[in-house]
């Protein structure tokens, strides 16, 4: 994985977390949480919320979150991805690695994700990613008023199944190596 290392967030991670989610280039793409919403990712099972690392130091970028680790439908959500860092290829490193964790880690069968429809880039990345898109939730969500852009923001849900994430894996073995993700 490109110089990015994800590690499980501690309660001490909090503020950089919350900083992260009130970074004017991140806030227009987000609802940030309150602390208690991120301490409950933090402290329950059925949560996995990590930090990502990069660089040399390996120095925080972002954090990423994933729900329904223990859900015995094994729909694992792709909750959330904040980064700072962007054009770097972090996003798809990251998300190639919640994706992989997913479904060989935490077995699941299904890996949906809401992407916000501002979020255009966002759900490209997804969508060259093997994510399909399932539909459409209008104007569901409070937009950022800050942002300058409609009262009111949809979310695209997009998944990707355990036979399609298999067939992925199967064509980029014979790939040669440059392509291989």
């Amino acid at each position: 994985m490109s110089g990015v290392r994800l590690r499980p967030t501690m309660l001490s991670d909090l503020d950089f977390v919350l900083s992260v989610e009130q970074d004017p280039a991140c806030r227009p793409y987000i609802t940030p949480w309150e602390r208690t919403q991120h301490e409950g990712a933090v402290r329950f099972p059925d949560f996995r919320h990590f930090i990502v690392e990069a660089g040399p130091g390996t120095e925080a970028v972002g954090f990423v979150i994933l729900q329904g680790c223990r859900s015995p439908h094994r729909s694992i959500e792709l909750k959330r991805m904040v980064l700072r860092v962007q054009g770097r290829g972090l996003g798809r490193a990251c998300l190639r690695e919640l994706t992989r964790m997913a479904f060989r880690d935490l077995r699941a069968r299904c890996a949906p994700s809401r992407r916000a429809r501002s979020g255009a880039r966002a759900a490209a990345l997804y969508a060259s990613e093997g994510f399909v898109e399932e539909g459409r939730l209008r104007e569901c969500v409070r937009a950022d008023p800050s942002a300058g852009g409609p009262a009111y923001d949809s979310l695209i849900v997009m998944s990707m199944l355990e036979d399609e994430y298999a067939a992925r894996l199967e064509a980029a073995r014979g790939a040669p190596a440059s392509e291989r993700g």
